[in-house]
């Protein structure tokens, strides 16, 4: 192993991803894996071990977040460079990264070699994330922050199961209210959030965090 090459962590839970990742990784002259784990835990155990320089996370792990292995990582090892290399899409997902310090958020479908570049570049301390990016994210927090301040618990149950697909009556029974009044909450809803069918409220509630 050369002292120039780049040390990296792969946290993911799938087996076939993890395997495929340190062959594509191995097979750079700069870039060794040091470690392959599927947890939050393990990551933070290795991470400590194995002082990587660079740690490739997955955000859905077995015991929590890719986010939530980020900040471990980065409690016991500091200069450790996060790249995110996920399925998940979504606004919150890319704001939980930038929260825990990542570097770089890649979706899985990108192409190998997008991988490879940003692992050097930020493990030489650049980053993917631009200005603008960071405060566009910021904006958008701040909005569902006061869209998810402004609705009452019952709102949230209702909205939860509009995103699940139950109708008016269904949601109802399921919560022991009359019909009437569900549709007093799901017009609050339209009024609030601009939610007026179940697309839309599974759309919102992802937004929200209110459903995975």
């Amino acid at each position: 192993m050369s002292q120039n090459q780049i040390r990296v962590l792969i946290v993911e839970d799938h087996q076939v991803v993890a395997d495929g990742l340190s062959a594509l990784l191995n097979d750079q002259p700069d870039i060794v894996v040091v470690g392959s784990v599927a947890s939050v835990v393990d990551s933070i155990a290795r991470a400590e071990d194995l002082k990587p320089d660079v740690a490739l996370v997955d955000f859905r792990l077995t015991d929590g977040t890719g986010a939530d292995a980020g900040i471990g990582i980065r409690s016991v090892r500091p200069d450790t460079k996060l790249i995110f290399l996920t399925r998940e899409d979504s606004d919150a997902a890319r704001f939980a990264a930038i929260e825990a310090g990542a570097s770089a958020f890649i979706h899985k479908s990108r192409a190998a070699a997008e991988v490879v570049d940003a692992i050097r570049t930020v493990a030489s301390g650049g980053t993917l994330f631009t200005p603008r990016t960071i405060a566009t994210l910021l904006n958008k927090r701040r909005e569902m922050d006061t869209q998810l301040e402004s609705l009452t618990p019952r709102e949230k149950e209702v909205l939860r199961l509009m995103a699940e697909g139950l109708p008016s009556r269904g949601i109802a029974t399921r919560l022991g209210i009359s019909y009437t009044t569900v549709r007093t909450h799901i017009r609050s809803l339209g009024s609030k959030l601009g939610v007026h069918s179940k697309l839309e409220a599974i759309v919102k509630a992802r937004e929200l965090a209110l459903i995975e």
